[in-house]
Protein backbone atom coordinates (compact mmCIF):
# COMPACT_ATOMS: atom_id res chain seq x y z
CA UNK A 1 0.00 0.00 0.00
CA UNK A 2 0.98 3.43 -1.28
CA UNK A 3 2.49 5.69 1.99
CA UNK A 4 1.94 9.61 1.80
CA UNK A 5 4.91 11.27 3.79
CA UNK A 6 5.11 15.08 3.79
CA UNK A 7 8.03 16.97 1.95
CA UNK A 8 10.45 19.16 4.50
CA UNK A 9 10.32 22.56 2.57
CA UNK A 10 11.82 24.62 5.74
CA UNK A 11 15.03 26.04 5.60
CA UNK A 12 17.59 26.15 3.19
CA UNK A 13 15.71 23.95 0.62
CA UNK A 14 12.39 26.14 0.46
CA UNK A 15 14.88 29.53 0.02
CA UNK A 16 16.43 27.59 -2.78
CA UNK A 17 12.84 27.11 -4.53
CA UNK A 18 11.24 30.51 -3.87
CA UNK A 19 15.21 32.28 -5.51
CA UNK A 20 14.70 29.45 -8.64
CA UNK A 21 11.26 31.15 -8.74
CA UNK A 22 12.29 34.56 -8.68
CA UNK A 23 14.65 34.54 -11.41
CA UNK A 24 12.51 32.70 -14.07
CA UNK A 25 8.80 33.56 -12.96
CA UNK A 26 5.58 31.72 -15.74
CA UNK A 27 4.14 35.05 -15.85
CA UNK A 28 6.52 37.13 -17.02
CA UNK A 29 5.21 36.58 -20.55
CA UNK A 30 2.39 38.74 -19.74
CA UNK A 31 5.09 42.04 -20.21
CA UNK A 32 4.07 41.75 -23.61
CA UNK A 33 0.93 43.72 -22.99
CA UNK A 34 3.40 46.61 -22.44
CA UNK A 35 5.11 46.61 -25.79
CA UNK A 36 4.09 49.50 -28.46
CA UNK A 37 1.36 47.86 -30.84
CA UNK A 38 4.16 49.04 -33.54
CA UNK A 39 6.65 46.15 -32.05
CA UNK A 40 6.72 43.33 -33.78
CA UNK A 41 6.54 39.68 -31.92
CA UNK A 42 7.19 36.98 -34.10
CA UNK A 43 10.22 36.44 -36.34
CA UNK A 44 13.87 35.55 -35.28
CA UNK A 45 15.12 38.54 -34.19
CA UNK A 46 11.91 39.56 -32.56
CA UNK A 47 11.46 36.71 -30.47
CA UNK A 48 15.21 36.57 -28.82
CA UNK A 49 14.35 40.57 -27.81
CA UNK A 50 11.03 40.04 -25.83
CA UNK A 51 12.72 40.14 -22.53
CA UNK A 52 9.26 38.54 -20.64
CA UNK A 53 9.69 34.99 -22.32
CA UNK A 54 11.99 32.22 -21.42
CA UNK A 55 14.16 30.40 -23.47
CA UNK A 56 11.66 27.53 -24.24
CA UNK A 57 8.91 30.11 -24.92
CA UNK A 58 11.32 31.68 -27.08
CA UNK A 59 11.60 28.78 -29.09
CA UNK A 60 7.80 28.49 -29.36
CA UNK A 61 7.66 31.83 -30.55
CA UNK A 62 10.35 31.79 -33.54
CA UNK A 63 8.71 28.41 -34.08
CA UNK A 64 5.06 29.98 -34.16
CA UNK A 65 4.93 33.33 -35.32
CA UNK A 66 2.05 33.96 -36.14
CA UNK A 67 0.34 33.01 -32.99
CA UNK A 68 2.17 35.74 -30.79
CA UNK A 69 -0.26 38.63 -31.73
CA UNK A 70 -2.71 36.51 -29.70
CA UNK A 71 -0.46 35.78 -27.44
CA UNK A 72 -0.08 39.91 -26.95
CA UNK A 73 -3.94 39.96 -26.88
CA UNK A 74 -4.31 37.64 -24.09
CA UNK A 75 -1.79 39.30 -21.59
CA UNK A 76 -4.38 42.91 -22.17
CA UNK A 77 -6.71 40.30 -21.11
CA UNK A 78 -5.77 38.96 -17.94
CA UNK A 79 -4.46 42.44 -17.04
CA UNK A 80 -8.32 44.03 -17.54
CA UNK A 81 -10.23 40.74 -16.39
CA UNK A 82 -8.15 40.21 -13.27
CA UNK A 83 -8.62 44.07 -12.69
CA UNK A 84 -12.06 43.57 -13.00
CA UNK A 85 -12.64 40.31 -10.61
CA UNK A 86 -10.83 42.17 -7.84
CA UNK A 87 -11.58 45.81 -8.08
CA UNK A 88 -13.37 45.84 -4.91
CA UNK A 89 -10.42 43.65 -2.65
CA UNK A 90 -7.32 44.75 -0.95
CA UNK A 91 -5.36 43.41 -3.90
CA UNK A 92 -6.90 44.61 -6.65
CA UNK A 93 -4.26 43.10 -9.53
CA UNK A 94 -2.93 46.68 -9.49
CA UNK A 95 0.83 46.76 -11.78
CA UNK A 96 4.11 47.54 -11.62
CA UNK A 97 4.92 50.62 -13.29
CA UNK A 98 7.84 49.05 -15.39
CA UNK A 99 9.70 45.55 -15.59
CA UNK A 100 8.41 42.21 -17.19
CA UNK A 101 6.88 41.33 -13.87
CA UNK A 102 3.96 42.92 -14.20
CA UNK A 103 1.88 42.25 -10.92
CA UNK A 104 5.22 42.31 -9.25
CA UNK A 105 7.13 40.48 -6.61
CA UNK A 106 3.50 39.19 -5.28
CA UNK A 107 3.80 36.57 -7.81
CA UNK A 108 6.52 34.78 -7.11
CA UNK A 109 5.10 33.48 -3.48
CA UNK A 110 2.69 30.35 -3.68
CA UNK A 111 -0.39 32.35 -3.21
CA UNK A 112 -3.83 32.00 -3.96
CA UNK A 113 -3.68 34.98 -5.67
CA UNK A 114 -1.01 33.87 -7.85
CA UNK A 115 -2.71 30.50 -8.18
CA UNK A 116 -5.89 32.59 -10.18
CA UNK A 117 -3.64 34.64 -12.61
CA UNK A 118 -1.62 31.71 -13.62
CA UNK A 119 -4.89 30.13 -14.47
CA UNK A 120 -6.53 32.99 -16.02
CA UNK A 121 -3.34 33.51 -18.16
CA UNK A 122 -3.55 29.88 -19.11
CA UNK A 123 -7.13 30.24 -20.10
CA UNK A 124 -6.66 33.79 -21.65
CA UNK A 125 -4.04 32.29 -24.08
CA UNK A 126 -6.75 29.37 -25.46
CA UNK A 127 -9.39 32.06 -26.16
CA UNK A 128 -7.11 34.60 -27.61
CA UNK A 129 -5.77 31.68 -30.19
CA UNK A 130 -9.10 29.99 -30.59
CA UNK A 131 -10.77 33.48 -31.41
CA UNK A 132 -8.12 34.19 -33.93
CA UNK A 133 -8.75 30.39 -35.77
CA UNK A 134 -11.98 31.02 -35.71
CA UNK A 135 -11.49 34.12 -37.44
CA UNK A 136 -9.62 32.97 -39.84
CA UNK A 137 -6.36 34.98 -38.92
CA UNK A 138 -4.11 31.69 -38.81
CA UNK A 139 -2.85 29.15 -41.28
CA UNK A 140 -2.49 26.58 -39.42
CA UNK A 141 -6.38 25.83 -37.67
CA UNK A 142 -9.69 27.07 -38.65
CA UNK A 143 -13.01 26.23 -37.55
CA UNK A 144 -13.31 22.44 -35.70
CA UNK A 145 -14.42 20.23 -38.12
CA UNK A 146 -15.07 17.21 -35.75
CA UNK A 147 -18.40 18.74 -34.35
CA UNK A 148 -20.70 17.23 -37.50
CA UNK A 149 -23.43 15.42 -37.31
CA UNK A 150 -27.34 15.50 -35.54
CA UNK A 151 -27.23 15.75 -31.68
CA UNK A 152 -28.95 14.23 -29.39
CA UNK A 153 -31.31 16.86 -29.22
CA UNK A 154 -32.28 16.78 -33.03
CA UNK A 155 -30.48 19.60 -33.79
CA UNK A 156 -27.93 19.21 -37.03
CA UNK A 157 -24.05 20.30 -36.28
CA UNK A 158 -22.87 23.42 -38.69
CA UNK A 159 -21.48 26.62 -38.76
CA UNK A 160 -18.04 27.46 -37.53
CA UNK A 161 -17.51 25.52 -34.23
CA UNK A 162 -14.39 27.19 -32.01
CA UNK A 163 -11.55 25.21 -32.34
CA UNK A 164 -10.61 25.29 -28.64
CA UNK A 165 -8.82 22.13 -28.86
CA UNK A 166 -6.43 24.17 -31.00
CA UNK A 167 -6.38 27.00 -28.47
CA UNK A 168 -5.65 24.56 -25.56
CA UNK A 169 -3.10 22.61 -27.30
CA UNK A 170 -1.06 25.79 -27.81
CA UNK A 171 -1.56 27.00 -24.23
CA UNK A 172 -0.27 24.37 -22.90
CA UNK A 173 2.63 24.50 -25.27
CA UNK A 174 3.43 27.90 -24.51
CA UNK A 175 2.00 28.41 -21.42
CA UNK A 176 3.49 25.55 -19.53
CA UNK A 177 6.73 25.65 -20.37
CA UNK A 178 8.44 27.36 -17.68
CA UNK A 179 7.04 24.65 -15.58
CA UNK A 180 8.49 21.55 -17.55
CA UNK A 181 11.30 22.96 -18.22
CA UNK A 182 11.94 23.44 -14.49
CA UNK A 183 10.45 19.62 -13.40
CA UNK A 184 7.18 18.89 -12.57
CA UNK A 185 8.41 17.61 -9.36
CA UNK A 186 8.89 19.95 -7.05
CA UNK A 187 5.84 22.28 -5.33
CA UNK A 188 5.41 25.44 -7.40
CA UNK A 189 6.07 23.72 -10.70
CA UNK A 190 3.09 21.26 -9.41
CA UNK A 191 1.13 24.09 -8.37
CA UNK A 192 1.46 26.39 -11.53
CA UNK A 193 0.97 23.18 -13.81
CA UNK A 194 -2.36 22.24 -12.14
CA UNK A 195 -4.03 26.20 -11.67
CA UNK A 196 -3.33 26.22 -15.53
CA UNK A 197 -4.73 23.31 -16.70
CA UNK A 198 -7.75 24.72 -14.27
CA UNK A 199 -7.76 27.76 -16.30
CA UNK A 200 -8.27 25.75 -19.53
CA UNK A 201 -11.52 23.84 -18.20
CA UNK A 202 -13.24 26.90 -17.08
CA UNK A 203 -13.68 27.18 -20.95
CA UNK A 204 -14.29 23.77 -21.79
CA UNK A 205 -16.74 22.81 -19.05
CA UNK A 206 -18.67 26.27 -20.04
CA UNK A 207 -18.81 25.81 -23.50
CA UNK A 208 -22.47 27.19 -25.06
CA UNK A 209 -24.07 26.45 -27.93
CA UNK A 210 -25.50 28.78 -30.69
CA UNK A 211 -28.41 27.80 -33.53
CA UNK A 212 -29.86 29.45 -36.57
CA UNK A 213 -33.28 28.28 -37.77
CA UNK A 214 -34.23 27.60 -41.76
CA UNK A 215 -37.26 27.55 -43.30
CA UNK A 216 -40.13 29.29 -44.94
CA UNK A 217 -41.41 32.33 -43.49
CA UNK A 218 -38.42 31.79 -40.49
CA UNK A 219 -39.81 28.69 -39.25
CA UNK A 220 -37.77 26.37 -37.79
CA UNK A 221 -37.85 23.37 -39.90
CA UNK A 222 -34.34 22.69 -39.63
CA UNK A 223 -32.26 24.43 -36.85
CA UNK A 224 -28.03 24.38 -37.39
CA UNK A 225 -25.90 24.77 -34.17
CA UNK A 226 -22.16 25.34 -33.15
CA UNK A 227 -20.19 25.41 -30.45
CA UNK A 228 -18.70 28.61 -29.07
CA UNK A 229 -16.78 29.20 -26.30
CA UNK A 230 -18.47 31.62 -23.42
CA UNK A 231 -17.16 35.08 -23.08
CA UNK A 232 -14.28 35.72 -20.87
CA UNK A 233 -15.95 37.77 -18.63
CA UNK A 234 -17.60 34.37 -17.56
CA UNK A 235 -14.32 32.57 -17.06
CA UNK A 236 -13.25 35.35 -15.35
CA UNK A 237 -16.17 34.61 -12.82
CA UNK A 238 -15.76 31.14 -12.67
CA UNK A 239 -12.00 31.73 -11.90
CA UNK A 240 -13.43 33.97 -9.11
CA UNK A 241 -15.20 31.33 -7.85
CA UNK A 242 -12.30 29.07 -7.82
CA UNK A 243 -10.09 31.33 -5.99
CA UNK A 244 -12.75 31.57 -3.10
CA UNK A 245 -12.90 28.32 -2.97
CA UNK A 246 -9.02 27.75 -3.59
CA UNK A 247 -7.48 24.88 -1.41
CA UNK A 248 -4.16 25.25 0.50
CA UNK A 249 -2.13 21.70 -0.54
CA UNK A 250 1.43 20.73 0.57
CA UNK A 251 4.23 18.74 -1.40
CA UNK A 252 3.87 15.14 -0.71
CA UNK A 253 5.04 11.48 -1.74
CA UNK A 254 2.80 9.10 -2.44
CA UNK A 255 4.96 5.96 -3.16
CA UNK A 256 7.41 7.26 -6.45
CA UNK A 257 5.28 10.08 -6.77
CA UNK A 258 5.46 13.37 -5.63
CA UNK A 259 1.65 15.15 -5.50
CA UNK A 260 0.25 17.95 -4.04
CA UNK A 261 -2.38 17.12 -1.00
CA UNK A 262 -4.37 19.02 1.12
CA UNK A 263 -2.59 20.47 4.25
CA UNK A 264 -5.54 19.71 6.33
CA UNK A 265 -5.78 15.75 5.83
CA UNK A 266 -9.95 16.73 6.69
CA UNK A 267 -10.60 18.34 2.94
CA UNK A 268 -11.25 16.43 0.49
CA UNK A 269 -8.33 16.43 -2.15
CA UNK A 270 -8.94 19.22 -5.22
CA UNK A 271 -10.05 17.88 -8.47
CA UNK A 272 -9.11 19.63 -11.68
CA UNK A 273 -11.03 22.39 -12.27
CA UNK A 274 -10.28 23.51 -8.58
CA UNK A 275 -7.38 26.24 -7.51
CA UNK A 276 -4.84 25.43 -5.38
CA UNK A 277 -1.98 26.99 -3.84
CA UNK A 278 0.70 26.78 -1.20
CA UNK A 279 1.56 29.97 0.44
CA UNK A 280 -0.93 32.03 2.62
CA UNK A 281 -1.57 35.28 1.31
CA UNK A 282 0.02 38.89 2.58
CA UNK A 283 -2.83 40.92 4.26
CA UNK A 284 -2.23 43.47 1.29
CA UNK A 285 -3.08 46.04 3.83
CA UNK A 286 -0.09 48.15 3.69
CA UNK A 287 2.29 49.55 1.40
CA UNK A 288 5.08 47.52 0.29
CA UNK A 289 6.47 48.95 -2.90
CA UNK A 290 9.18 46.21 -3.12
CA UNK A 291 6.71 43.77 -3.49
CA UNK A 292 4.60 45.79 -5.59
CA UNK A 293 1.43 45.93 -2.91
CA UNK A 294 0.23 49.38 -2.83
CA UNK A 295 -1.96 49.14 0.33
CA UNK A 296 -5.52 50.33 0.36
CA UNK A 297 -4.91 53.98 1.60
CA UNK A 298 -6.75 56.26 -0.05
CA UNK A 299 -8.82 53.32 -1.95
CA UNK A 300 -12.89 54.08 -1.98
CA UNK A 301 -15.12 52.04 -0.14
CA UNK A 302 -18.48 50.80 0.28
CA UNK A 303 -19.69 52.44 3.47
CA UNK A 304 -23.10 51.07 3.66
CA UNK A 305 -21.35 47.49 3.74
CA UNK A 306 -20.02 45.41 6.72
CA UNK A 307 -19.72 41.97 5.54
CA UNK A 308 -18.69 42.58 1.52
CA UNK A 309 -15.08 42.28 0.82
CA UNK A 310 -15.52 46.33 -0.28
CA UNK A 311 -17.11 47.45 2.67
CA UNK A 312 -15.28 49.54 4.42
CA UNK A 313 -14.06 47.69 8.02
CA UNK A 314 -12.78 45.10 5.59
CA UNK A 315 -11.10 47.03 2.98
CA UNK A 316 -9.21 49.35 4.79
CA UNK A 317 -7.41 47.23 7.33
CA UNK A 318 -8.39 48.80 10.38
CA UNK A 319 -7.11 52.62 10.22
CA UNK A 320 -10.56 53.51 9.72
CA UNK A 321 -11.92 55.67 7.00
CA UNK A 322 -13.22 58.98 6.02
CA UNK A 323 -16.42 60.21 4.15
CA UNK A 324 -16.47 63.27 2.35
CA UNK A 325 -18.82 64.84 -0.21
CA UNK A 326 -17.84 65.20 -3.99
CA UNK A 327 -19.70 66.25 -6.88
CA UNK A 328 -19.84 64.00 -9.95
CA UNK A 329 -20.80 64.16 -13.63
CA UNK A 330 -23.80 61.77 -14.51
CA UNK A 331 -26.05 61.44 -17.22
CA UNK A 332 -29.80 62.28 -16.64
CA UNK A 333 -33.20 63.05 -18.55
CA UNK A 334 -32.44 60.68 -20.88
CA UNK A 335 -34.77 60.47 -24.33
CA UNK A 336 -35.03 58.31 -27.26
CA UNK A 337 -34.64 60.40 -30.42
CA UNK A 338 -36.36 58.47 -33.71
CA UNK A 339 -34.29 57.16 -35.43
CA UNK A 340 -32.38 55.44 -33.73
CA UNK A 341 -30.46 57.47 -30.53
CA UNK A 342 -30.27 58.16 -26.96
CA UNK A 343 -30.02 61.97 -26.11
CA UNK A 344 -29.21 62.84 -22.12
CA UNK A 345 -28.50 65.61 -20.14
CA UNK A 346 -25.48 65.96 -18.27
CA UNK A 347 -26.14 66.70 -14.49
CA UNK A 348 -23.92 67.46 -11.35
CA UNK A 349 -24.71 65.76 -7.97
CA UNK A 350 -23.42 65.94 -4.95
CA UNK A 351 -22.45 62.28 -3.45
CA UNK A 352 -20.88 60.91 -0.30
CA UNK A 353 -17.91 58.56 -0.67
CA UNK A 354 -15.75 56.73 1.78
CA UNK A 355 -11.90 56.28 1.64
CA UNK A 356 -9.63 54.03 3.27
CA UNK A 357 -7.45 56.80 5.74
CA UNK A 358 -3.62 56.67 5.44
Amino acid sequence: MSTVSPVNLTGPLLLLLLWATHLAMATNWLSLARLPRSRPVSGSGPCGRLRGLTVGQVGVCRARGEVMESVRKAADMVIEECQHQFRNRRWNCSTTPRGINVFGKVMNQGTREAAFVHALSSAAVAVAVTRACSRGELERCGCDRKVRGVSPEGFQWSGCSDNLSYGVAFSQTFVDEPERAKGVSSGRPLMNIHNNEAGRKAILHNMQVECKCHGVSGSCELRTCWKVMPPFRRVGVVLKERFDGATEVRLSRVGSRTVLLPRDPQVKPPVARDLVYLASSPDFCRLDPDNGILGTAGRRCNGTSRLAPDGCELLCCGPGFRAGRAEVVQRCSCKFSWCCSVRCQQCKNTVLIHTCRE
